[in-house]
C-alpha cells in the first residue's frame, strides 16, 4: 500500500509549468490518503490555468501508478500572482480565486437546468428533498441528474441507497444511477467514515471537478445539493455555473430562518434567480391520535418569503415515514409514488418544473469583487 511519501516520491516526476520537479518547487500543498484513494492540492498560478491543467492531470497518472492506488484526485488551488513593480495592487479581502478553464464545465452543455437545493443551516432535511425533489423532477417525464456538492458531510450514497464506485471512460466519471436518476457524490470515491480534512479552495475545485468531469449527457435538470452555509462551495458554483435557480430549505423556526434569509441574500448578490422557499418539518400529525404538534413552529418560511418577495413552494411535514425511508436509501417519491408523503414532493417538484421553464437560460454571473 502506497504512503504519502510514496506520493510526494512519484511527484518528483512531475514538472511545473517553468520546469523543475513539483516537490521541490513548493506547488505540493496537501496530501491527503484515503484507503485506496490518493487526494493532492497544487498550489498553482491563476493567470496560467491551462498550463497548470496539463501539470495536474500528469501528477494524477503518476499517482494512479502506485501500487494500492484505485484513484487519484488532484486538485489546483490559486497561489496569489506576485503585486507588480511599484507596490500597485488590488485590494482583496478574501484568498485568490482560482479560475478552473472553461472547457472543464463542457459536461454541462447538454444540462437545460442547474438547480441549486440550498439552506442557511445544517440539519434542517435539505438532503432528503433534494432528493425527492429530482425524483418528482424524473417522475414527470424529465431526465435527472443530481450532484451531491457537500464535499464534508456527502449524503447521497445513503439516500439514494448506492454503494458501487463510478467507473471511467475517456477520463471521465460516469455517474451512478438509482430509481432513473444519474448520481455523483465525493461520498462514492472515499470511504463512509473518512473525514474530508480539506480548506476551502481545495473544496471549490473539488465540485468544479465534479461538475465538470462527469459524463452527465443530456439532462433536463441538474439539482445540486449544496452544502449549508454560503462559504466557497455557494461562490464556485454561482461563478462557474449558469445556475436557472435556487430553491431555499428552511425549518419554521427562527434560528433556521435567520441563515435561510442570508442564504437568499448570497444568491441574489451573485445574481441566481430564487425559485422559492420550502418550509420543511414544518408540522408533525401524531400517528396514533392524529393531533397536530408545531414543533418547530409554523408558517416561519412562508412570512419569510412573503416579505422577501420571493416564492413559497410549500410545507413538508416531520414524518417518521421520510426519515425512515431516506436512511434506508429508499426514497418515499420512488417507493410508495401514490402516497400522501410522496405527493408532497411531486407538488413541490411540479411547481419547480413550472417556472423553470419559464426562466431562460442565464449565462454564469460575473465573479464578485471583493
Amino acid at each position: 500500500m502506497a504512503t504519502e511519501a510514496d506520493i510526494l516520491k512519484a511527484l518528483e516526476s512531475v514538472s511545473g509549468p517553468a520546469g523543475g520537479a513539483l516537490t521541490a518547487t513548493g506547488a505540493v500543498s496537501g496530501v491527503n490518503l484515503s484507503g485506496s484513494k490518493a487526494f493532492v492540492s497544487l498550489l498553482g498560478d491563476p493567470r496560467e490555468p491551462e498550463a497548470w491543467e496539463k501539470v495536474r492531470r500528469a501528477a494524477e497518472t503518476a499517482i494512479a501508478q502506485l501500487p494500492g492506488i484505485e484513484r487519484a484526485i488532484v486538485t489546483l488551488t490559486a497561489e496569489r500572482p506576485a503585486p507588480p513593480p511599484g507596490g500597485a495592487q488590488a485590494h482583496s479581502h478574501g484568498p485568490a480565486q482560482a479560475t478552473p478553464p472553461r472547457r472543464a464545465l463542457a459536461a454541462l452543455d447538454k444540462v437545460r437546468f442547474v438547480v441549486a437545493v440550498a439552506s442557511g443551516k445544517g440539519g434542517v432535511g435539505k438532503s432528503t428533498t433534494s432528493v425527492n425533489l429530482a425524483l418528482g423532477l424524473a417522475a414527470q417525464g424529465w431526465r435527472v441528474g443530481l450532484l451531491d456538492a457537500d464535499i464534508y458531510g456527502p449524503s447521497a450514497p445513503r439516500l439514494f441507497g448506492l454503494t458501487g464506485k463510478p467507473e471511467v471512460e475517456n477520463g471521465k466519471l460516469k455517474p451512478l444511477e438509482a430509481y432513473g436518476v444519474k448520481v455523483m457524490s465525493i461520498g462514492f470515491l472515499i470511504d463512509e467514515n473518512a473525514a474530508m480534512v480539506w480548506r476551502g479552495p481545495m473544496v471549490a475545485q473539488a465540485l468544479t471537478q465534479l461538475l465538470g468531469e462527469v459524463l452527465w449527457g443530456e439532462l433536463d435538470a441538474l439539482v445540486v445539493d449544496m452544502p449549508p452555509g454560503t462559504g466557497d462551495v455557494q461562490l464556485t458554483l454561482a461563478q462557474q455555473v449558469p445556475l436557472a435557480g435556487a430553491v431555499i430549505v428552511s425549518t419554521p423556526q427562527d434560528l433556521a430562518l435567520i441563515d435561510a434569509r442570508r442564504a437568499i441574500a448570497m444568491f441574489r448578490k451573485v445574481e441566481a434567480p430564487i425559485l422559492g422557499v420550502i418550509e420543511n418539518m414544518s408540522y408533525f400529525l401524531c400517528p396514533h391520535c392524529g393531533g397536530r404538534t408545531d414543533i418547530f413552529s409554523h408558517g416561519g418560511a412562508r412570512r419569510d418569503a412573503e416579505m422577501l418577495g420571493a416564492p413559497f413552494l410549500g410545507e413538508v411535514p416531520l414524518d417518521a415515514t421520510i426519515r425512515e425511508t431516506s436512511d434506508a436509501g429508499k426514497p418515499v417519491v420512488a417507493v410508495d409514488p401514490q402516497g400522501k408523503h410522496a405527493a408532497i414532493y411531486l407538488n413541490l417538484a411540479a411547481k419547480v418544473k413550472t417556472l423553470l421553464e419559464v426562466e431562460k437560460r442565464r449565462e454564469p454571473p460575473k465573479i464578485l469583487k471583493e
